[in-house]
């Protein structure tokens, strides 16, 4: 079992600035695309953390989008995660979050959707496995990294990694080269 993050679907959502950006000519396409490439990532005993903002406009449809991705998802707050829209998807999930803290391996995270500075970088010497390291979306940011000089700080939304979700090891990964870079 495999454990996996993200944020920012946005199922939907019917707006240009959206799904244009990340290569769809609509949201259809947009939408049937993520579901896609989720499920080929994505195992039914896998679990999936989503930090907000799943569905706008047609949460009906929206739904029908979610009942079709694999994985036991837990759901962090969004800024487009109305109270209604909560709990019609709490019929997909019920563990919802406003944020949440995630330790893996020797490893400590913050979710959340909304960047969140929680470890200064100063200090170059102190181990990345001694700091909190903030996952977070909202931003639509290509970029994994919010700040060239802090590597604990990571984008896990769709926009930095091509409407896939991201796999736990390689956001390690990804953290210990950036952190390599700024040394």
């Amino acid at each position: 079992m495999s454990i996996f993050f993200t944020s920012d679907t946005h199922f939907c959502h019917n707006r240009d600035f959206i799904y244009s950006p990340r290569g769809f000519s609509c949201i259809e396409e947009h939408d049937e695309a993520i579901v896609e490439r989720w499920n080929s990532k994505v195992k039914r005993g896998d679990t999936v953390y989503h930090l907000g903002d799943v569905i706008l406009m047609d949460t009906e449809k929206g739904l029908d989008y979610l009942k079709r991705l694999n994985g036991n998802i837990i759901f962090l707050s969004g800024n487009h995660d109305t109270k209604s829209r909560k709990i019609q998807i709490s019929e997909r999930s019920t563990d919802w979050k406003t944020v949440s803290y995630f330790n893996y391996d020797k490893y400590s995270f913050y979710l959340s959707h909304y960047i969140t500075l929680t470890s200064n970088f100063d200090n170059k010497d102190k181990p990345l496995y001694r700091r909190l390291i903030n996952l977070h979306g909202h931003t639509h940011q290509k970029s994994n990294f919010a700040f060239d000089d802090n590597p604990c700080v990571y984008h896990v939304g769709l926009d930095s990694h091509n409407c896939y979700p991201v796999d736990i090891e390689e956001i390690i990964e990804d953290i210990k080269e950036k952190a390599k870079e700024y040394k």
